[in-house]
């Protein structure tokens, strides 16, 4: 179905932006699990409106309720269902949009495709609907930290420590780290330390000083995010046609507002020839790896044992506070200003909902190789 994502460990999110609520339904957790609601609310916290001065100051805390799946603190295996209530709406900033198409939003899509829509703030299309991933994704990233066996016939067995995954800001507009400066895997508490969530402290100043310069114009920007993933068994991923990368692609490229995907290398590869691309294999430790990372974690689809790496870009935010020409419904020519509350860049608050999508990713991956690879021997 097209609100679910995931074939083992699946979730379907539901609700619109200024509807009374938005959730999501995850299957397939197993049971045994323990989770607070604490744990989910921390992740929501960071993707939450109104939590800094470059964000929209739409006021939600959003409280998630969970309705069922855990008992007393641990999993039951059965459906969790999680809701989190729309508080702080103001459907009337929208009534222009009943019968305007915002430039490059999806307004015009969904009326061409579902003959409706709800304009209030975008309705499904907004990126409010990601507050569902974003609990789902909490689930997941526990589930991977806490570490198991990935193994197959093919001799890749081993046990994964716990997978981290930690994504990041490197460009926001033109402004973008300098080269070679974030070689170490960024500590959470340096992601958090600017309200921008870049951990290059002086280009993290430069990207808050540009957002509020195109806020104070009613304009917007787009940026970029990395993401790196470490503790990756190898051996999660299928052939052809559910290559892990490219579960991660599609994964990312469903996020709001997103136009470009990358691994390892990505589009800087094609510039390069084999002979100064080729990840060349050693052994070390015990284990063979790879002397570097162009790969990005992944060859043939299957994850190799080193860091995941990649990268997603993020347009600017479509609806502005500058009158632009349009069309209304009918086609007849018009104008159109934003109006609401809208992040002038989407990219910080993105941050958490990257990670938590490469989480269910990985997690599916993970249940998956088990399911065919650790069920039955022969």
């Amino acid at each position: 179905m097209p609100n679910s994502f995931g074939k083992l460990f699946q979730i379907t999110t539901w609700g619109e932006s200024h509807g009374p609520a938005i959730g999501v339904v995850v299957d397939g957790c197993p049971p045994g699990l323990p989770l607070a609601a604490e744990e989910i609310q921390a992740e929501l916290d960071r993707r939450r409106p109104g939590q800094s001065d470059i964000v929209t100051p739409r006021k939600e805390e959003d409280r998630v309720e969970i309705l069922s799946g855990i008992f007393e603190g641990r999993t039951t295996g059965t459906p969790i269902s999680m809701l989190v209530r729309n508080a702080d709406q103001r459907p009337g900033a929208y009534d222009e949009m009943r019968d305007k198409f915002r430039p490059s939003h999806a307004d015009f899509t969904y009326q061409a495709k579902f003959g409706l829509r709800d304009h209030r703030g975008g309705g499904r299309s907004s990126a409010r609907e990601t507050v569902g991933r974003v609990a789902a994704g909490a689930i997941a990233k526990k589930i991977l930290a806490l570490g198991g066996s990935v193994g197959g016939p093919g001799g890749a067995t081993g046990r994964a420590s716990g997978i981290e995954i930690r994504a990041y800001l490197t460009n926001v507009h033109d402004i973008a780290v300098p080269a070679g400066a974030l070689e170490a895997f960024p500590t959470l508490a340096e992601v958090e330390a600017t309200a921008v969530r870049c951990p290059h402290l002086p280009t993290a100043e430069k990207m808050i000083e540009r957002i509020k310069a195109v806020r104070s114009e009613g304009d917007s920007v787009g940026g970029v995010i990395e993401c790196r993933v470490r503790g990756v068994p190898v051996g999660l991923g299928e052939p052809v046609f559910d290559r892990l990368e490219a579960d991660l692609a599609k994964a990312m490229l469903s996020l709001p507002a997103t136009k470009g995907f990358e691994l390892g290398s990505g589009f800087a590869g094609a510039r390069m020839r084999g002979s100064e691309h080729n990840d060349i294999f050693e052994s070390r430790a015990g284990r063979v790896r790879t002397v570097t990372n162009r790969s990005g974690g992944t060859q043939g689809g299957i994850s190799n044992g080193e860091e995941i790496v990649f990268r997603v870009a993020f347009k600017p935010t479509a609806t502005i506070l500058q009158r632009q020409p349009t069309v209304d419904v009918s086609g007849a020519a018009t104008e159109l200003i934003g109006r609401g509350r809208h992040d002038p860049c989407v990219v910080p608050r993105a941050v958490p909902i990257v990670e938590a999508m490469a989480a269910l990713v990985l997690l599916d991956h993970w249940m998956r190789h088990a399911a065919q690879n650790q069920t039955f021997t022969f």
